[in-house]
């Protein structure tokens, strides 16, 4: 599957690490030998430690080309196992999120792409340390597995047309590797970097295009809309480049999206997504992913075409069906689906009420993901570091003892609202009172109101193709 390694390039005289690393500080370009020899000294342990450090932090400082990052990006995929999709006929295209809060886009995205005849090969990885990734609410469904080998997760993307899985560690392996370093040395924001690392997971999953939502604000890991935009450029770049399909919306994500945040008070909200119902913002983002994911298989010509695909199949109950299926394939029980009340409720909701009147004017999305996170809906709320070093693929997605699906926070007052003195800006489902007292520290800080209103922010912020 690799034979593309063992063709003999001419004769590559191997360089000193220190090399290497000088090369990069002073702003030299890597040859594809050298990002191959450094790729490799890394995946067998060659390279120590503190000389890979030394060359993140010159990359992170020096930066890469748009060759550059692409070679890294082919290496990197290259390091392990790439899955072959070429059985399935019809147009496979992933959607990858850096990661928000409240975003359940995946929840709906997935099976409204499989309903409008497009195959998402999905492998999820690790999120930041306050977002509680995909699989996590996935996990809140009773028997819903998401570790598969990548033999089941071929045969049910030729099945149904879908699957959402943990990533398997045999993808991309060096890239593991790479991110624990990227944590322990403060270079996780590399754009370069993070390009390797998202693209050589996602490519090795075998999906011929990609629409990637960049998410920047007070709620993402990238605050700076500058950053988010460069992100996203080189994604699509380094995409088209390696021979796929690629476009990009950056959006915002100085609010949460939608109305919940949680596990399954966010899975409830994805089956009203699936109604055609829910809240606006979320609605709004479907939309606009769906139609990228539509007309980048090539299902839907025009732009209005691709918009009446995905309405359509919001609305009639295709894509709820298809989620169904999709639960059911990877062993989840569907009657939650059928009766959401089936989901654990939290034995307490008590209401977060506005210190005094006026309009809702910033929320801080991040404070509010750590809050529900300390209400013990995240699964690493006994550490303080996150997923530090555990990169997402060590077998033990949605096992977490600790998570409580009940709790979370719904109603969610967005930016530009008014409020009245008392009005609950949010309310907060709960089942541990002192769990609820730190985590109310945090609601109450994230927001701000204000006497005049704001403008909300626009969802999405520009479209990179």
């Amino acid at each position: 599957m690799t034979s593309k390694r063992n063709i003999p390039t001419r004769r590559f005289i191997k360089p000193t690490f220190e090399f290497l690393i000088e090369k990069k500080r002073d702003g030299g370009e890597f040859t594809q030998e050298e990002i191959r020899y450094i790729i490799d000294s890394t995946l067998d342990g060659e390279m120590p430690q503190h000389q890979l450090a030394a060359l993140a932090m010159a990359i992170y400082f020096s930066g890469m080309s748009a060759q550059e990052t692409a070679d890294l990006t082919e290496e990197m995929m290259l390091s392990g196992e790439v899955i072959d999709l070429s059985h399935i006929a019809k147009p496979k295209i992933d959607k990858y999120s850096t990661g928000g809060v409240g975003d359940k886009t995946a929840l709906v995205l997935v099976p409204l792409a499989m309903a409008s005849g497009v195959v998402v090969p999905m492998m999820c990885g690790v999120e930041h340390d306050y977002v509680i990734n995909t699989l996590e609410k996935l996990a809140a469904v009773p028997g819903f597995k998401s570790q598969h080998t990548n033999e089941h997760f071929s045969s049910q993307l030729a099945k149904i047309g879908g699957a959402i899985v943990a990533q398997t560690e045999d993808l991309a392996p060096v890239e593991a590797k790479f991110y624990a370093l990227r944590k322990e040395t403060g270079t996780i924001p590399s754009l370069p970097l993070i390009t390797g690392s998202v693209l050589s997971k996602k490519l090795a999953e075998g999906s011929e295009g990609l629409v990637i939502d960049v998410k920047w604000g007070n709620g993402s890991f990238i605050k700076d809309l500058e950053q988010a935009k460069q992100l996203a450029r080189s994604m699509t770049r380094v995409g088209r480049s390696m021979k796929r399909r690629c476009v990009a919306l950056v959006t915002d994500m100085n609010q949460p999206l939608g109305d919940t945040v949680g596990t399954s008070l966010e899975i409830k909200e994805a089956i009203q997504l699936l109604k055609g119902e829910g809240p606006e913002d979320m609605k709004d983002l479907v939309l606009k992913l769906g139609m990228e994911i539509v007309r980048l298989a090539g299902v839907a010509g025009s732009t209005l075409s691709a918009k009446q695909t995905v309405q359509r199949h919001l609305t009639d109950g295709s894509a709820l069906e298809k989620f169904k299926d999709l639960v059911r394939a990877q062993g989840g029980d569907t009657s939650f689906i059928d009766h959401p009340e089936k989901f654990p409720q939290a034995r307490h909701i008590r209401k977060l009420p506005a210190p005094k009147r006026g309009y809702v004017h910033t929320i801080n999305a991040a404070m509010i993901a750590r809050g529900v996170h300390l209400l013990g809906a995240g699964a690493e709320v006994t550490t303080n570091h996150g997923t530090h070093g555990n990169h997402g693929n060590h077998g033990n997605h949605g096992h977490h003892p600790k998570v409580d699906h009940a709790v979370g926070v719904s109603e969610i007052k967005k930016v530009g609202t008014q409020v009245k003195q008392g009005e609950p800006l949010m309310m907060i489902h709960y089942n541990d009172e002192a769990k609820c007292e730190q985590a109310l520290e945090y609601f109450k800080n994230a927001y701000r109101l204000a006497p005049k209103r704001p403008t909300p922010p626009p969802l999405i912020v520009e479209r990179v193709a």
